[in-house]
């Protein structure tokens, strides 16, 4: 079992009341109560804090006061105080500790925590926090560790590298916050028991040859078997795992992609 050492970094234990409320999780259900996500249930009481993904501050500086853990997320929070008096939550990049000032503009300098369009980041760098289009909100790169790079620019769009190595076309329109996310060593992390995956809300999992037939499409047979057939499945009969492409083949974004992540386990160590 490993975790990560938080006293080094963590500046307080209690988040801003103002900016927190309780919520319920879905468990992995949808409005119908259905199980639409396996695997999920229980698991420990959460605050729930807001975070400002848009950080739609033109032009007004603010400073870090602190950095704090959130049981959302697996990267850090920091609560940043603005100019005008307003305090906000957002996602810290790596390195940033209280008392550094943050800047959304687009003259703000290419610092870690600052947000800009990206027209105006040069290339090469490494942003996190990444709009789809402007005002949007930030939607991609948003995990512990993880940072997108721009690769290009043309006819008004750029080439995002993502962290699955898939590379996007992006409206260079979009802003994104320069740097990495914090707490890289999330990834490096061993829960070590089965308790402390419950905490988390992960149930356990069982694998569909276990299974009866008509609970899962691997399931059945006398003794051990093989799965019978081409293409691993879920329970759902989609395709799985073993390095198979199962997405959607005319999804409304593919015109966005230029290159598709490299997918299985050969992808994923290169």
């Amino acid at each position: 079992m490993t975790t990560v050492s938080y006293r080094a970094v963590i500046t307080t234990n209690e988040p801003h009341k103002k900016l927190t409320h309780g919520f319920r999780r879905p468990m992995g259900r949808n409005n119908f109560g259905r199980i639409t996500m396996n695997h999920k249930g229980g698991g420990h009481k959460r605050l729930f804090r807001e975070i400002d993904f848009r950080m739609d501050k033109i032009g007004v500086p603010g400073v870090v006061k602190t950095v704090e853990y959130d049981p959302n997320r697996t990267g850090f929070i920091g609560l940043v105080n603005y100019k005008d008096g307003e305090k906000r939550y957002i996602l810290l990049p790596k390195n940033v500790r209280p008392g550094q000032e943050i800047l959304a503009a687009e003259n703000a300098p290419i610092t870690p925590g600052n947000r800009l369009p990206i027209k105006d980041i040069p290339l090469g760098t490494f942003i996190y926090n990444v709009e789809f289009k402007a005002g949007s909100g930030a939607k991609m790169a948003r995990s512990a560790g993880n940072f997108a790079e721009i690769i290009a620019k043309d006819s008004g769009f750029a080439h995002v590298k993502l962290p699955s190595t898939e590379v996007r076309k992006v409206s260079e329109l979009a802003w994104a916050s320069i740097g990495e996310v914090s707490n890289d060593e999330n990834r490096l992390v061993q829960l070590g028991k089965a308790g402390r995956s419950r905490w988390l809300g992960i149930r356990p999992t069982v694998r569909g040859t276990a299974m009866n037939p008509v609970d899962h499409p691997h399931g059945g047979g006398e003794g051990r078997q093989g799965r019978g057939r081409r293409r691993a499945m879920t329970r759902t009969g989609r395709p799985t795992g073993k390095g198979q492409k199962s997405r959607t083949p005319k999804k409304y974004s593919n015109v966005f992609i230029v290159s598709r992540r490299r997918v299985g386990k050969k992808g994923k160590e290169q």
